[in-house]
């Protein structure tokens, strides 16, 4: 417990300055989580000998670096399909399994994955860098869905939880939990919402927005944690001391930042 204190003191006390400062500092930041994150989901598909080929992996970071900084110049968030970034993804990860020719180095079914992973690390860290650029207050609004969320879920399961959710993915994780957190956490985030965001925000609207994204946040936990179970993991790393690595803490707020995607207009 007092290495997980410590360890959480250590992020707050870099994390928070960071996100008040906002800018090129703050997008440094996200590039080293979204560094951080492919490699553990690198990490996760190299098992015992297995490697996957070093320039493979370079242009896998290079890849999700540029998702992450695209359009980080206006803060604007698109809704146009860029066909180019797509392609660029196919090209990257998919002509190395014809240029290396063995599926014991590397195969399409690496290809596909590291696909997967730079898309999904390198997409969600670029609309929350996005999020911060047009507001600090939005984006402490998501923040909020996600830790209320799930430290009230932890608490309403611990005191009350029999009924399981999901067994064969998180044995721990209960409906009573799902409805706890759900609740307080939509709860708190929207007081904060109409409070600090936008006062004149419909309280249906904003309620029910901030519902889903909680809904969503938890079920991002589950996707990970599914993730974990396929390849017989605690933890995606030890990289944060008591907290395991950087996908094990931030797993809820990518699904969170990729739904809010949805109520761009709205909210």
């Amino acid at each position: 417990m007092k290495k997980r204190i410590i360890s959480a003191i250590i992020m707050l006390a870099i994390s928070i300055p960071l996100l008040i400062i906002g800018g090129t500092p703050f997008l440094i930041f996200m590039g080293l989580l979204g560094c951080f994150g492919l490699y553990e989901l690198i990490k996760l598909r190299e098992k015992d000998d297995y490697k996957l080929p070093f320039l493979v992996k370079v242009i896998s970071y290079l890849s999700m670096l540029y998702i992450i900084f695209n359009n980080t110049d206006n803060g604007l968030i698109y809704l146009d399909l860029d066909y180019r970034l797509i392609s660029l993804l196919v090209f990257v990860f998919l002509i190395p399994v014809v240029l290396i020719g063995n599926d014991k180095k590397y195969s399409f079914l690496d290809g596909f994955y590291l696909m997967g992973s730079v898309f999904l690390v390198g997409f969600s860290l670029n609309v929350a860098s996005l999020i911060r650029i047009q507001s600090l207050n939005l984006f402490l609004y998501l923040l909020l869905i996600t830790v209320c969320t799930d430290t009230f879920s932890l608490v309403t399961g611990m005191l009350i939880g029999k009924t399981k959710l999901a067994p064969s993915i998180s044995p721990k994780k209960t409906i009573e939990g799902l409805i706890g957190g759900t609740l307080m956490g939509t709860f708190v985030a929207v007081m904060f919402y109409i409070t600090l965001v936008n006062k004149d925000v419909s309280l249906f609207t904003i309620t029910t927005c901030t519902m889903c994204l909680s809904l969503m946040g938890q079920i991002g936990d589950l996707v990970f944690s599914s993730i974990k179970r396929h390849y017989k993991v605690k933890d995606f790393s030890n990289l944060i001391p008591g907290h395991g690595g950087i996908l094990d803490r931030f797993d809820s707020i990518i699904f969170v930042v990729l739904m809010y995607i949805f109520f761009l207009g709205i909210i």
